[in-house]
């Protein structure tokens, strides 16, 4: 199977999941800054959910590029991740309704924790089908910074019981780590389009 249809298939599923965050973000009933106060907390939780899939969506496109050729264990690897993923809507509106209550931070914290761990999978499914010559280990090495966001997710889990603004710093810390896309994946991404980039 060719790589672009899993591309396809995949970026269908983050476009659905990024329509469902926005629903619940309710229209308020007054008229002034004050009956928008109370979808504070649902508004910063859908941003970072947002950037969050934003995220997975453009990491997911680089290492699909770099991908030969697709396996029935890609395959798996890959509904895996989207079935974490699928996840977000679900607790997103939980914690930013409950304005970030310490049980839907932490399950939060749990959905997060569960899709870097389901990324690194289908990222190892990859390069092990790949071969000595993957393009994707050569570019991702031993992936610290994967290993970094998973150990930041499972300490904010408990951190959500003791204080949830402590949690939420650090699943925000995980965000901004991500934002600059890995440099060494857009390096041989670039060269293998003949781009400067992206």
């Amino acid at each position: 199977m060719r790589t672009e249809r899993l591309s396809a298939f995949s970026d269908g599923v983050i476009a659905i999941l990024i329509t469902i965050l926005v629903l619940d973000l309710r229209v308020p009933h007054g008229t002034d800054l004050a009956a928008l106060s109370g979808l504070l907390p649902i508004f910063l939780v859908y941003v970072l959910s947002f950037v969050v899939l934003g995220i997975y969506w453009n990491n997911h496109h680089h290492m699909f590029y770099l991908t030969d050729r697709i396996t029935g264990g890609i395959l798996w690897a890959n509904l895996h991740l989207l079935f974490w993923l699928s996840l977000l809507p679900f607790v997103t509106g939980w914690m930013g309704e409950n304005h970030f209550a310490p049980l839907p931070t932490a399950l939060y914290g749990v959905v997060l924790m569960m899709a870097g761990v389901a990324y690194y999978i289908l990222e190892r499914v990859i390069i092990r089908s790949q071969g000595a010559q993957s393009k994707l280990e050569a570019a991702v090495g031993a992936d610290a910074k994967g290993k970094i966001s998973v150990v930041l997710y499972a300490l904010a889990i408990p951190l959500a019981f003791v204080h949830q603004l402590l949690a939420d710093s650090l699943y925000v810390l995980v965000a901004l780590m991500w934002l600059i896309p890995d440099r060494r994946i857009e390096a041989l991404f670039n060269e293998t389009t003949g781009e400067t980039g992206l």
